[in-house]
């Protein structure tokens, strides 16, 4: 097995579990702990582990924000999916928000061309995807660019944001729970979606599994202001139950 890969196996394994302890990534990948030990080096340079005392926490578990290229290719074919299903809440017309996220980007490269929309964002990447699509009048949102999810936050956003109320809010999420609802490690960036959620008709939630049950530090929005989730098959069929009792309508792609 080659770097990459032994990389890609061990974060999958930290997300699933929550850590990795060096003996046990030896005997499982068949290597010696010395090359455990330069992997984890390596995934901590990248910013989605940090080392602990005989392994390693995924950051997300630490409360801390991996960058956008790490999001990017976590649970690729689930954001795909989740996508995907997103299409069915979009308006025969009109107008959308779509939040900065991973999945966000997906459903933006999916719109259809066969419809106008008019679509705000505070996200550069999914400015991007569209800016050149002549079905879609884009509002680019102003502010502080955010390093880490390359999205504008603070004050001026939000004072834009108040200026508009669209169809429906395609938002993402750090974190997903029944007890606090939608939560973010940003406190700059909860504010921003608090606003886009508050400015949409219906708000639509895209989160794969590894998502729920997890708190971040500053709050977004509680579950009861989410009109519907739609998340991925790896989800627990009882948390599923639990956030729909909540108040949302989960689907399960």
């Amino acid at each position: 097995m080659y770097a990459p890969e032994r990389h890609q196996q061990i974060l999958e394994t930290a997300r699933a579990f929550g850590r990795v302890d060096v003996a046990g990534l030896a005997r499982d990948l068949a290597v010696t702990p010395e090359t455990v030990r330069r992997d984890l080096t390596a995934l901590e340079r990248r910013g989605v582990l940090r080392r602990v005392h005989g392994g390693a926490i995924p950051v997300e578990r630490m409360g801390i924000e991996p960058g956008v290229a790490d999001r990017e290719s976590h649970a690729s074919g689930q954001k795909d999916r989740i996508a995907r299903a997103a299409l069915d809440e979009l308006p025969d017309g009109g107008s959308i928000i779509l939040d900065a996220g991973t999945t966000t980007v997906r459903l933006a490269e999916l719109l259809p061309t066969d419809r106008e929309f008019t679509v705000v964002t505070h996200s550069i990447p999914v400015a991007s995807v569209l800016i050149s699509r002549p079905n879609i009048t884009l509002q680019l949102l102003g502010g502080t660019v955010r390093g880490r999810t390359l999205a504008a936050v603070g004050e001026w956003t939000r004072a834009q944001i108040a200026e508009v109320f669209a169809d429906v809010a395609f938002m993402g999420t750090n974190s997903i729970s029944v007890e606090h609802g939608l939560t973010t490690p940003d406190i700059a960036e909860a504010a921003v979606k608090r606003a886009l959620i508050d400015a949409a008709r219906r708000t639509v939630v895209l989160a794969d599994h590894t998502k729920f049950g997890r708190e971040s530090f500053a709050r977004v929005a509680p579950l009861s202001d989410v009109d519907t989730v739609i998340t991925d098959v790896a989800l627990d069929v009882e948390l599923a139950g639990d956030i729909e009792s909540a108040g949302p309508r989960v689907v399960v792609v």
